[in-house]
């Protein structure tokens, strides 16, 4: 009898934390996004963290996360406040050249003949979509009038939700930091607890994976668009510093930097510069080539124990499902079913030995 009641009360208790953890989830749905960016952020400055403790002894409690946290919000605030004064600079000259366009349609550019080739297909594409006023207006419609409005509604409705995702994020970063100790040996014991020793190797699989891929795709991009950014400003290219960083971010995604090359070559194209336009293609292809097949390989391949090839499919995977939190959490949940994956061929190899 005792035996039957026990096994009621268990099943009844699994059952009630099952429902309370569904509840919860569905509660806290909207922030995930969130305390998973601040996990990640978490796993990153976890170094700097350790070093400004080691170096600030007694103060790490709430002065080291709240430096933390203040150099994070500006690493983001900062690049995007200048890329955001740049476009309302340039949102004038913009709407003027528009209204012109579609009153007087726009007149095929004399970098166009200068092209190397396709200077004709240009040319006849241009003078049948932009030459006359009314083509000129149908192709400009939607940016501006009513659908422009609707569009801009919609983007600001969207940076709304992703400026309170980030501000959920700085505060979630400052409260980890500040527990760091007590969550690692909650989280260490309710590992070793519920999974055991392989627990334990799978959550430092799955750190090592995300700071290695933090290191290989941020690092390296950053290093791709200071390099771009030196080419833009040499090459004569506009805004070189805004399009670094655009650089930047674009590096840190498989096959994002070509687009910006693109853009930076359309620049230089439109202010008559074809030798400038090519110079930045190539060298831009080059340094790409070098940072995606040696450096980056090494960096995130290293720490993850990863062949490049599944190194690329969790980023590009992680990318589609995630968004831009997959390119970290990706990787890493492909070094951990690698990992679990390499024990389970060498235990079934002992056991048939």
């Amino acid at each position: 009898m005792n035996t039957g009641t026990e096994t009621a009360q268990r099943a009844a208790r699994l059952a009630l934390v099952g429902a309370l953890l569904l509840v919860g989830l569905w509660v806290a749905h909207g922030f995930v996004p969130a305390l998973l960016w601040a996990v990640v952020l978490t796993i990153a400055v976890d170094p700097l963290h350790l070093w400004l403790r080691a170096w600030m002894k007694g103060t790490h409690r709430i002065v080291i996360p709240l430096i933390i946290t203040l150099i994070a919000a500006l690493v983001v605030l900062v690049p995007l406040g200048f890329g955001i004064t740049q476009a309302l600079r340039e949102a004038h000259d913009i709407s003027s050249w528009i209204g012109q366009a579609q009153a007087q349609g726009v007149p095929v550019p004399d970098w166009v003949a200068r092209l190397p080739f396709g200077a004709d297909a240009v040319r006849d594409w241009w003078q049948t979509h932009l030459a006359r006023p009314e083509d000129a207006a149908e192709q400009l419609r939607m940016l501006s009038g009513g659908e422009w409005l609707a569009h801009s509604r919609a983007i600001g409705a969207n940076v709304a939700h992703r400026g309170v995702v980030f501000g959920f994020t700085l505060l979630t970063l400052f409260f980890v930091l500040r527990d760091r100790d007590a969550l690692l040996e909650q989280g260490r014991r309710a590992v070793l607890k519920l999974f055991g020793p392989a627990g334990e190797r799978v959550g430092t699989q799955a750190i090592r994976s995300v700071r290695g891929t933090i290191d290989g795709l941020v690092l390296v991009g950053l290093g791709v668009g200071a390099l771009m950014a030196i080419v833009y400003l040499v090459a004569g290219v506009p805004h070189p510093l805004l399009l670094g960083a655009a650089t930047a971010i674009a590096a840190m995604i498989p096959f994002g930097a070509p687009l910006i090359f693109a853009l930076a070559a359309v620049l230089l194209l439109l202010q008559g510069s074809v030798v400038g336009a090519i110079v930045v293609v190539a060298i831009g292809a080059a340094i790409i080539f070098v940072a995606d097949h040696f450096i980056r390989p090494a960096m995130i391949g290293g720490a993850t124990q990863l062949p490049f090839l599944w190194v690329l499919i969790g980023i590009l995977g992680g990318v589609e499902t995630l968004g831009l939190l997959g390119l970290f959490i990706g990787p890493a949940v492909m070094a951990v079913l690698v990992m679990l994956w390499r024990e389970f061929l060498a235990v079934t190899g002992a056991e048939v030995a």
